[in-house]
């Protein structure tokens, strides 16, 4: 069996799709697709024509990406046939620079189109599932504190509230404090070691609880739909409070525990998803591997929310990650012949998806180079081939210019080809 055996050539995009979906031991409730760097059109793309098949072809109903869970809200409304407009929703419903994206713009046209002629059960759904995190600030807890207190005090007793909402604002403060960089860096500038986080921390988890005690009457006098929108409100401050705590960590652990909170709220956020879900991230957040990072001599362990969710749920996860073969625009010259991608790249024709099994097997003995990633580019690694589901490789994705395979340019949320 040769490499060409293993996989199956983008000229036929949904046979394709539909011949890796078919390799799997059964249709995943979770279907994750990576990528190995951000902020290329190409990636976002691949994943806007798979969720076409997807919704089209095996009933799927949401699609969650790595942006702001709460400001994704917004997005979900809007897709779902909400008031606003379009350039709003692009610029207050991401985070990460994910709204900048073409591929976005496309894929939030293509949604409200589609639900437009599909009863509301029946319609596409979008989550951010990342908590509201950037790389340099944590979010304050304010609006998931205040947003659930309001949920729950307009219809119950007050009595069974843990504070009033005078409370929680008296505790909170500042928002500043909270979104200070320095944070991030010194331990010392974060709020999380403080008596009114600590407050805070009982509060959000007694107003959870009551939340889930509650859920019958929440639900009845509601909807479930509303009730889904506190459940997240809840799990969000309680991650963002614990978070902040782990902010004020002085331990040689602190940078791992943030890490694997981070994934870990990531995790919740999947798992509540109630629908069969096209998932797209860093590779780096779907993996099943344990997560490594190797800093100033120190080994740092953590898992993903794929490792997670792997666990959790068995094969109703699946996780397809994105190989790329050369990206000028990021500083991905092309690949040396003893690297994984290397390999890949004899194969004639632009992209491809593998059979993660099938690959292994042809590729069983090869000792295969790792290949040097970049301050934003991390390359696929050989040796987590087997605790992957399939391979999406793309030979060559655009330059700045537009030259290339083409599989970066034009839309791929519509029919025909992925370029």
């Amino acid at each position: 069996m040769g490499l060409e055996d293993a996989g199956w050539p983008f000229d036929d995009f949904d046979s394709a799709l539909a011949n890796l979906l078919d390799s799997l031991p059964s249709r995943p409730r979770l279907l994750a697709l990576g990528e190995p760097t951000h902020l290329e059109e190409a990636f976002p793309r691949l994943r806007n024509r798979m969720l076409r098949y997807l919704v089209e072809h095996e009933g799927y109903r949401c699609v969650a990406i790595e942006s702001d869970c709460v400001a994704g809200l917004l997005v979900d409304d809007y897709v779902t046939g909400g008031a606003g407009s379009l350039d709003d929703v692009l610029r207050r419903g991401f985070s990460h620079r994910v709204g900048e994206y073409e591929a976005t713009r496309e894929l939030l046209i293509w949604l409200r189109d589609f639900n437009r002629n599909h009863p509301f059960a029946d319609r596409v759904r979008f989550a951010g599932f990342d908590a509201p995190l950037e790389m340099i600030s944590a979010a304050s807890p304010r609006e998931t504190l205040t947003e659930l207190h309001r949920y729950l005090a307009a219809h119950l007793d007050a009595a069974v509230l843990p504070c009033p909402i005078e409370e929680i604002d008296r505790l909170i403060g500042d928002d500043a404090l909270w979104t200070a960089t320095e944070a991030m860096m010194d331990p010392a500038k974060s709020l999380g070691g403080s008596a009114e986080v600590a407050r805070l921390r009982l509060i959000a988890d007694d107003m959870r609880a009551l939340l889930l005690a509650e859920s019958p009457r929440l639900i009845s006098a509601t909807s479930r739909e509303l009730w889904h929108r506190a459940a997240l409100h809840a799990r969000t401050a309680a991650g963002l409070l614990r978070y902040h705590a782990g902010l004020a960590d002085t331990s040689p652990r602190r940078i791992p525990r943030l890490m694997g909170l981070r994934d870990a709220m990531m995790a919740e956020n999947l798992a509540a998803l109630p629908y069969r879900t096209l998932v797209f991230a860093h590779n780096s957040h779907l993996q099943r591997r344990l997560s490594v990072w190797e800093l100033a001599g120190q080994r740092l362990e953590w898992w993903s929310a794929g490792a997670i969710m792997s666990a959790q749920i068995g094969d109703e996860y699946a996780f397809v990650a994105l190989a790329v073969g050369s990206a000028p625009r990021h500083g991905v010259a092309a690949p040396a012949e003893d690297t994984f991608e290397g390999v890949l790249s004899t194969l004639p024709g632009d992209a491809y998806f593998f059979d993660s099994r099938r690959l292994a097997d042809v590729l069983d003995g090869k000792i295969l180079a790792l290949r040097k990633g970049t301050a934003s580019y991390f390359p696929f690694d050989p040796e987590h081939l087997r605790d992957t589901d399939g391979i999406a490789f793309l030979k060559q994705v655009a330059d700045q210019n537009g030259a290339g395979s083409g599989i970066g340019a034009g839309s791929a949320i519509g029919s025909g080809s992925v370029s």
